[in-house]
This record gives structure tokens, sequence and C-alpha cells, in this order.
């Protein structure tokens, strides 16, 4: 089971519950240690006494403020959790807004928020309840190790989840941070119109699990074979950037590629407006010749660019479909190959 990293109490009103924070997602990068080249020895970071070169222990070690050149005010690790004790064990909400009006820019973590015993589960649901039914997030600080936190309590179906905000002076405004922005809207044409039915053609709900970490796929891929001493694939440079007199042939060949890979039909999207379903109509009724390059995509197999586009599960299901052989040690480029092969194409499409 898994462990609180804080524990403390939430406030609204003079409501209070008692809580514990767990943390709602884990890191699946592939680490590596740091290695000395050509011996193989481990490299190790050590806290060093910058005068006499001694290392020095994490008991011996406490935080200096500098106000002066050399000068330091020391401060111990209690004296900082003395000055606020009430702050570091709740979470105050101050306020109720619309969950919807918070910028996606400004959340940083998120933590589950569990209740601290059964008796404080009445008291708990009662705050999650409220704010599913009037889609409001409650707004609140807290302390946790030794630092203060903008946070966002919203409601989930069963729970409560916590996220941890940016704080107004630490999000940057990119009208004045970025160096090229666009100075007027692509409102209207030919372009935003076909825009729009490739937006339509790719839409689909949102199924997280669909999608994977294909980079750290080919780093374990990369390790494995430099172990096994084989040959690594080197991976295919970015596409060229689509430039604006090939704009509407490339958002031609966008949507026919759409088209043939089957791009809209899992999606069971419901678009409310007159836009969505002017862009439906205009995606279905407009474009014949679309849809017979799509049947004749579907007759002859996937190329090579539309599975370069599948995950290396969705790659190895097709494999397993088509029976082919070796395909559990084979690395995506591989399983691409083989799917892509002419005859391996014809055979997949007559069975």
């Amino acid at each position: 089971m898994a462990r609180a990293i804080w524990t403390g109490v939430i406030t609204f009103g003079l409501v209070t519950v008692p809580v514990g924070l767990f943390t709602a997602t884990e890191d699946h990068t592939v680490h590596f240690h740091q290695l000395q080249r050509g011996t193989g020895d481990r490299i190790r970071n050590r806290r060093v006494n910058e005068r006499t070169g001694e290392e020095v222990s994490a008991s011996d070690i406490v935080k200096g403020y500098e106000v002066g050149e050399g000068e330091y005010v020391i401060v111990e690790p209690d004296e900082l959790d003395e000055i606020a004790p009430g702050r570091s064990k709740t979470i105050e909400i101050s306020d109720f807004v619309d969950l919807d009006r918070i910028e996606p820019v400004y959340f940083a973590r998120t933590y589950y928020v569990a209740p601290r015993g059964e008796e404080y589960l009445k008291v708990y649901e009662l705050l999650r309840a409220a704010l599913e039914k009037t889609g409001k997030a409650g707004v609140a600080t807290f302390v946790m190790r030794n630092k203060q936190y903008l946070t966002a309590l919203r409601a989930e179906e069963k729970l409560l989840v916590l996220q941890t905000l940016h704080w107004a002076d630490e999000v940057r405004d990119p009208g004045t941070e970025l160096p090229d922005l666009p100075s007027r809207r692509a409102g209207r044409g030919k372009e935003l119109d076909m825009a729009l039915r490739l937006v339509d053609a790719l839409s689909g709900p949102w199924e997280p699990h669909r999608y994977h970490d294909t980079y750290q796929e080919k780093v374990r891929e990369l390790v494995k074979a430099k172990a096994e001493g084989q040959e690594v694939a080197v991976a295919e440079g970015p596409p060229e950037a689509t430039g604006v007199v090939d704009l509407m042939a490339v958002l031609e060949s966008s949507l026919a590629q759409a088209g043939a890979s089957g791009g809209g039909k899992r999606s069971g999207s419901r678009r409310s407006g007159s836009a969505g379903k002017d862009s439906r109509r205009a995606a279905s009724g407009s474009s014949r010749p679309e849809r017979a390059r799509a049947s004749k995509a579907r007759e002859r197999g996937a190329s090579r660019s539309e599975l370069r586009q599948l995950t290396k599960a969705e790659l190895y299901e097709r494999a397993g479909e088509q029976g082919i052989e070796g395909r559990s040690k084979m690395t995506r480029d591989q399983l691409v190959d083989a799917l892509a092969r002419p005859g391996r194409r014809r055979a997949g499409s007559a069975a």
C-alpha cells in the first residue's frame, strides 16, 4: 500500500477533515549510473568542505543565507518548522473558483488526497461532492518540506485530487518572452477549412492507455542491443518544415492519409454546434476521391509511413495477426519493415 508523503488537515469555513497526500504519478525513465570512460568505475557525488576538501555528513549541514561577502545568517532546519507550525499541517481553502478558469500553464504536480480514518469519510465525501456538483476548485496554500505551495483541490469520481500551482510571478508572459507570434488570425479561407476537416478526421476520445513513451522504448532497445553486441539502428531525422506555398497540398495529403488509416473512425466524438456538423459534412460529402484512396489503401495494406505512426504495441499486435515469426524479438523498426514488405501486405489483405 502507498505511503502518505504528507499528513495534515483540510479546512473550509469551520469544517476540518484530516487527510494524507499520496503521489499520483511515477517516473518510468531509464536511469543510468555515471561511470569513468574506459574504466567502468562508478562516479559518486560527495558533499565536501570547500576550504578543507573533507567530506561532511548530512547531519552537520545547515542552511546559510549570505548577507555579505563570506558572511552568512545560519538557519537550523527546526527553526524553519517553528515559524509556521500550523501552516505545515493545514491546507486551508480560502476561495472556491471555477475549475475551468484556471489556465493549464499554472498546474504543476498532482497528488491524491485520502481521509485519515473511516470516521472522516462523511466529511471528506461532503467536500468532494460539493466540488463535483459546482464544478469548483478549492484554492489553498500549505507548507511541505520547507516550501509553501499554492494549490487547487478538485473532485474526481471517488476522490479528491490536489494539484500544486505555479505562483503568478513564476508564469512567463508569452507576449514578451517569445520572439515570433502570429500578428493576425487565419480565420477564413480554404486552408482553414481544410485544417478543420483534418482536425475532425483525427479527432477521438481521450484514451491515455493508447499512448506510450516510445523514446524510453528506444533507450531500452539500445541498451539491449549493445549488451548483445548487435548493431544499433539509427532513427530518421525530423520532417522538413511546411512552407506557405506547399501548405494546401500538404493539408490535402494529410486528409487522404487520415482517411486511409481510419483516422476518425475510433473517435465516436460528439461535437455540439454548427461548426462541428459543417466540418463533418465537408469531410464526408465533398471528397469521393479521398474515400476511394482510403479504400485502396486498406486493400493494399498500410504503407511504411502509416506504420511508423503506430506504437510498438500496435505494430506487435498487427504482426501477430499476420503470423510474422520472430516478432517478439523485433525492434519497432524491424516490425515496421516486416509489416511493410509488399508480399506481406498482399498476404495480410488476402487473409
